[in-house]
């Protein structure tokens, strides 16, 4: 019997929590219930999740004073926020102290539902594919080298190396250029996004002694890495 995916769910709103716990059980994940900040930290101290969904607006601790907490020790473990706040400061905070994800209030169970298998097969790709193949490169994420054959190594910065293990996993899909610049750069403003392109070149460059890979600008949208 396989075993079910632990999430740890934080929500002060309890209808809205109880509708998220029995949803996520029907589709096989163990959901461990909290109505605020400070329960979920003791649980998530003497559980094993695998995914945190937190809600912002929490009595006690708040949803971000919680994540910064758990960062604190576990800067792995996928986290989504839950809130109804929208400015686009309060979406950078969240992807600034370690979100992976955010999801505005209100908001359809599959969309959630969704989020998380993706964030959860993320976690897996990262730990099952230290080594990845792209056409002739191979690309350690961990080490952050990449490799045309058997010529000689290339040492990516961190920033190159995550930008890279983004597309790659999104690969012949758009990734998405507002998603990314928050979470690489923390903030999606103009100076961000340049900087973001001077990578995609670079990039580029790194990946040119390959004909059959191409990394394109999808116009308003994003990037795709094709190979």
């Amino acid at each position: 019997m396989n075993k079910l995916t632990t999430i740890l769910l934080a929500e002060d709103e309890p209808a809205l929590g109880q509708i998220i716990k029995e949803s996520l059980e029907t589709r096989q994940f163990k959901v461990l219930l909290c109505n605020n900040g400070e329960m979920a930290f003791e649980v998530y101290k003497n559980s094993n999740p695998e995914l945190l969904v937190l809600d912002v607006m929490m009595p006690k601790k708040d949803g971000f004073t919680l994540a910064k907490d758990i960062r604190a020790t576990d800067d792995s473990i996928p986290i989504i926020f839950l809130t109804a706040k929208s400015q686009t400061q309060d979406v950078v905070e969240g992807f600034s102290i370690g979100g992976n994800d955010y999801l505005k209030k209100p908001f359809s169970m599959e969309e959630l539902i969704v989020r998380i298998n993706n964030l959860l097969n993320r976690v897996r790709l990262q730990k099952t594919s230290e080594v990845l193949q792209i056409g002739n490169y191979t690309f350690n994420f961990t080490k952050q080298i990449l490799q045309f054959k058997d010529q000689e190594a290339i040492q990516l910065t961190h920033r190159e190396a995550h930008l890279l293990f983004h597309l790659i996993k999104n690969k012949n899909q758009v990734l998405d250029r507002s998603l990314i610049l928050n979470k690489l750069w923390g903030s999606d403003d103009f100076f961000n996004a340049r900087s973001m392109d001077v990578f995609i070149t670079k990039l580029r460059k790194k990946l040119n002694l390959d004909d059959t890979i191409q990394i394109i600008n999808v116009r308003g949208f994003g990037y795709k890495l094709i190979c």
